[in-house]
């Protein structure tokens, strides 16, 4: 909901953006260097479909090519416009430089419903979309490399992989011109979960800082917390499903477009999830009460709130009454920068975005890895790390006479697979960045958040790339 006054997305990312450049020793021009978007295209294209021609508007925009490819995702929305998708190209570069991910920043997106068309001709309009970028090298492998976002997934990435392949016959490397495709087509294990599970490492490892959690009027570990989650898709779902099964939180609320479904006992979530899926909303599920006015539940009394949707949902509105002690930002920008100043001032601490998120390019980093290398990992170091264990037991066991527990073995006996090391790697990725933010957040009496801590490291880094090119 945009009120007066109220920053747009894009001016919230340069409100921010501002701020933190003030806090820093960098010289104007490198500072707008950086701030700039490097370029977008606008492509229009016809799609013969139900006896008409219909047109279509995309976008694709890079925003830095301090490192390359860029990365971003692809979006399918009737919200995609110029400032959208410019803002989140931004957002990328920073994400990608927080985390240490070697890539700059992009995105893209098509104005269009998904709902509003049949599988296969979303598959026309998807293949048309990739052939006008793919010509013009804004999907390529070593130069710009899209991966699901809002409105799409496996099965449009595996067509323009697929588009790619077909206009470049004799690239080796052609699966990677893009990510988060399914497995039998060159696809991660873990990328599908990788933006929830990022989510989830996110909050395990603040509650590892007594400090952070003490500012935020909290305490104890994440066992017990009461959770709002607002948008049960794809990451939503994940994070509230890793969150409650595995480190004991309770989801008191889910927040869709129809509405809110609210337990305080806790919500089954993979039984809504599947009610979601099957129904379109969550009104008539049976594990909890309904209520109209799912905007309204953001409100409610809960420790922790998980804003996992849209843009702008936490806003000018609404943030003097948000009674979460900890936000942290599943979607790109749901925190506007006027809401931002407000729940500062209130003591609420925030998980920015750019950090909270970074699960999914994460994750798609190691994909593309892997399809450079053109072998699974875990693959040449599994058994061998197995037979290895195997020997440590068996001495164990020589020498103290006695035997390991069967239980300990198989854990111990069983070697790392892609699913393990990529959910290794990325649990890495989030405590590091974690870590390097709450040092900079608390060594410093003029950085207030740690938003502010994510964008003065993030622009840190990419300042210093712009000078070792010499720029």
């Amino acid at each position: 909901m945009q009120t007066r006054n109220e920053p747009t997305f894009r001016e919230s990312v340069n409100l921010m953006f501002d701020k933190a450049v003030g806090l820093m020793d960098i010289s104007e021009g490198v500072a707008n260097k950086i701030k700039v978007c490097n370029s977008t295209y606008t492509v229009r294209f016809g799609v013969k479909l139900r006896g008409d021609v219909h047109t279509f508007t995309g976008y694709r925009s890079v925003h830095s090519e301090h490192k390359e490819p860029v990365k971003g995702g692809i979006r399918f929305a009737t919200s995609v416009n110029q400032d959208e998708v410019e803002a989140l190209a931004a957002l990328m570069t920073y994400k990608c430089a927080l985390v240490e991910a070697p890539f700059g920043g992009s995105k893209g997106g098509l104005h269009i419903d998904p709902t509003a068309w049949e599988p296969d001709e979303i598959e026309k309009i998807t293949r048309r979309f990739a052939y006008e970028l793919i010509k013009r090298d804004l999907i390529n492998p070593s130069q710009n490399v899209p991966a699901p976002d809002m409105g799409t997934g496996e099965r449009e990435m595996a067509w323009i992989a697929d588009q790619y392949r077909r206009m470049n016959t004799t690239d080796i490397n052609a699966d990677a011109c893009v990510t988060g495709k399914p497995l039998n087509k060159g696809g991660i294990v873990g990328r599908v979960e990788a933006t929830g599970r990022g989510v989830q490492y996110a909050l395990q490892e603040f509650f590892r800082h007594a400090d952070d959690v003490a500012t935020a009027g909290l305490s104890g570990t994440l066992k017990g917390k009461r959770i709002i989650v607002q948008g049960l898709g794809n990451v939503g779902y994940h994070a509230a499903k890793f969150l409650s099964e595995e480190d004991g939180a309770i989801i008191t609320a889910v927040i869709e477009r129809d509405g809110a479904i609210i337990n305080e006992d806790g919500l089954n979530i993979d039984a809504l999830g599947t009610y979601i899926r099957e129904n379109g909303g969550v009104n008539g599920f049976n594990g909890g009460t309904f209520t109209e006015s799912g905007a309204g539940v953001l409100e409610n009394d809960c420790d922790i709130l998980i804003p996992a949707a849209m843009e702008g949902v936490i806003n000018l509105t609404n943030a003097a009454y948000i009674k979460a002690n900890l936000i942290i930002e599943a979607a790109n920008g749901p925190v506007t920068a006027g809401a931002d100043e407000i729940l500062n001032a209130a003591g609420t601490i925030i998980i920015p975005d750019m950090y909270a998120n970074a699960g999914g390019v994460t994750v798609s980093y190691f994909e593309w890895v892997k399809n450079l290398s053109h072998i699974r990992f875990g693959r040449m170091q599994r058994r061998q790390q197995e037979s290895s264990n195997h020997l440590l037991i068996d001495e164990l066991e020589r020498l103290v006479g006695k035997p390991v527990s069967e239980d300990f073995k198989t854990k111990f006996f069983q070697g790392a697979g892609e699913l393990e090391l990529v959910r290794s790697g990325l649990e890495d990725t989030m405590r590091t960045a974690y870590q390097q933010m709450h040092d900079t957040w608390r060594s410093r009496d003029d950085i207030d958040s740690l938003r502010t801590a994510a964008y003065v490291l993030a622009l840190t880094k990419v300042a210093e790339s712009y000078r070792a090119l010499g720029i």
